[in-house]
């Protein structure tokens, strides 16, 4: 590996949760080449995930959902000059190294587009190997919150230390979710529920969340928060009238980082396998981890995290679902185990 490189790019584009899990690449980075400039390849739609992050240079844009629209309108020649014009501005970052821990072919097509002589990627069934100059097997230990990335950092010669998450919020999205939290009657300490994600078999169920509002509420006298994007805003109804004003819904009405800002002050989080939930792990807040039909992990670097899981002989189902709809793996995780969880994570954080 080059030990002198001057400008390395990182290509993770998405999503939400795999950025998180990757952030420790940054900091394991800098202390391997504290020299370099270091650069994020991302879509739009995350870019904010990255942007206050204090080791890092710059983040560069790539337009996925731009580029698709216009290949299937036709617009080929618009598309070939953006391809260029993103090619023209990587080539102008004199981008040394680049390293693809995504592992599609878009993303070694991207590797190749930005000119570097050294370009390394995470193994997988993707085809383009060929585009890249080294590839690295998905180490580590798959038990742990974003392995993989900490074992790319151990090849390249760095330290993975704890390979802790960061994400870094803008004051003004501070600001602008404390306006929110305000306006909803909502004070500290208060707890975050991220119940929704885009795969059904990682769904706990509606009516729990509402149980599980209520006990929070009479129990440990916390207010839920739901958080969640403008397509869970019926959902998110649906379960705060059920909850006896003990949760109020959030769900679209917050920009990404003020949602991260909302779940960076929570006295506690609980949710399924999303973003929102790998946010409590990098904020070090008290996390529940609902895992079910996906077990991306057991064990994260921060103690403040727990993940549920019941292993079924049928688990992880992945994309393939086999229990006809009755998804047995998240019926296993009942009110009174997340509870119990709950109460032992928050008598945790006070220890600390």
């Amino acid at each position: 590996m080059d030990k002198t490189a001057q400008t390395i790019l990182i290509i993770r584009t998405s999503a939400m949760g795999d950025i998180v899990m990757a952030s420790p690449l940054i900091r394991g980075l800098k202390q391997r080449f504290p020299k370099a400039r270091l650069l994020w390849l991302v879509e739009p739609a995350f870019a904010k995930l990255l942007q206050e992050h204090p080791l890092l240079d710059g983040v560069i844009l790539f337009d996925k959902s731009r580029w698709r629209m216009l290949l299937k309108q036709g617009k080929l020649l618009v598309l070939l000059g953006e391809i260029r014009e993103l090619h023209n501005h990587l080539r102008q970052e004199a981008v040394d190294m680049v390293l693809d821990v995504q592992g599609l072919l878009r993303t070694r097509l991207l590797a190749r587009l930005s000119g570097a002589d050294e370009r390394i990627g995470l193994i997988s069934k993707e085809p383009g190997q060929f585009l890249m100059t080294c590839m690295v097997p998905k180490g580590g230990d798959g038990r742990r919150m974003g392995s993989e990335y900490c074992h790319l950092l151990e090849v390249l010669g760095g330290q993975a230390g704890g390979c802790q998450p960061e994400v870094y919020i803008a004051n003004a999205d501070q600001v602008g979710a404390q306006e929110h939290l305000t306006n909803a009657g909502v004070v500290v300490p208060y707890a975050v529920f991220a119940p929704f994600t885009t795969r059904p078999q990682k769904h706990w169920f509606d009516d729990r969340w509402a149980e599980l509002a209520c006990v929070l509420g009479s129990r440990l006298g916390l207010r839920s928060v739901l958080l969640g994007g403008p397509a869970d805003t019926d959902r998110a109804e649906r379960i705060v009238a059920a909850t006896e004003g003990y949760a109020v819904n959030m769900a679209g009405g917050l920009a990404l980082m003020q949602s991260a800002a909302v779940l960076s002050r929570a006295a506690l989080v609980i949710g399924v396998d999303t973003g929102l939930v790998h946010m409590g792990t990098a904020f070090r807040r008290p996390t529940l981890a609902l895992f079910g039909a996906t077990r991306p992990y057991l064990e994260t670097a921060s103690p403040l995290t727990r993940v549920l899981y019941h292993r079924l002989p049928c688990s992880p189902c992945r994309r393939s679902p086999s229990c006809e709809g009755n998804f047995d793996c998240m019926q296993a995780l009942t009110v009174a185990e997340v509870m119990q969880a709950a109460e032992r994570i928050c008598q945790v954080r006070h220890q600390l």
